[in-house]
């Protein structure tokens, strides 16, 4: 791929629990950075179902992007990162899984030290509403994370589960935020993926919600992407 001018597209994916909207500070600095932003909306359902919505986000901007994906989101990135428009990937506390992998093998490996992810009779798996706060997002407002926990997007088993079979960080430029007080992902598990992914990593003193109590160096985590990339073409 060759890009002739500054990447000024970004996809901003969300993870396990949440939707969309907890991108709204960091899409609004990227856009006063001159940035045009999608914040793909990936239902959970599946991961099928995950990967066509965030190629569809990808789709729409029409040009090359930065992709990037929080949590659950950096295993949909891990796939959908293959997409040809597709030129950085930006794990924020996100899972960068190897082929074989699921975000179920990464937790069970090392695990969390959250106790508080329940499965439900369909499927599905939440956070106890009692410890969403505390083991999600303990760094934000309590009233933001109250309502985040009981507006919580239950994860399907089958998206948890579902093995990357190949991964884009093994052929393009990638980056890395590790949340170091994360509950929700061992901060050494987000360490060990960044490292193998060879990614220019940053860590921040952040709960597993890194990009919203810190939009600002997840931005600029961001933009240097971009701009290396663009520089790089």
């Amino acid at each position: 791929m060759v890009v002739t001018k500054p990447i000024k597209n970004v996809v901003l994916v969300h993870g396990a629990f949440a939707d969309g909207s907890g991108w709204e500070p960091v899409a609004n600095i990227l856009k006063n950075e001159g940035y045009n932003v999608s914040v793909a909306q990936p239902p959970e359902t599946s991961y099928a179902d995950d990967q066509k919505y965030t190629k569809a986000a990808i789709d729409i901007m029409g040009g090359p992007v930065v992709l990037v994906g929080h949590s659950y989101g950096g295993s949909i990135i891990t796939e959908a990162g293959n997409h040809p428009n597709v030129a950085a990937l930006v794990y924020i506390a996100a899972f960068a899984l190897d082929e074989g992998e699921s975000c179920a093998s990464i937790e069970q490996a090392l695990p969390q030290a959250s106790k508080a992810f329940k499965p439900d009779s369909n499927g599905n798996w939440w956070i106890d509403e009692a410890h969403f706060a505390a083991d999600f997002a303990a760094d934000i407002p309590p009233e933001k994370a109250w309502f985040m926990a009981i507006s919580q997007v239950p994860i399907s088993t089958d998206a948890f589960t579902h093995k990357v079979t190949n991964p884009a960080w093994r052929h393009k430029p990638t980056w890395y935020m590790v949340a170091t007080e994360d509950r929700s992902i061992n901060p050494d598990q987000e360490r060990m993926m960044a490292r193998r992914a060879k990614a220019k990593t940053v860590e921040v003193k952040a709960s597993h919600v890194a990009y919203m109590s810190h939009p600002k160096e997840t931005a600029k985590l961001i933009e240097e992407a971009a701009t290396s990339v663009s520089a790089n073409h």
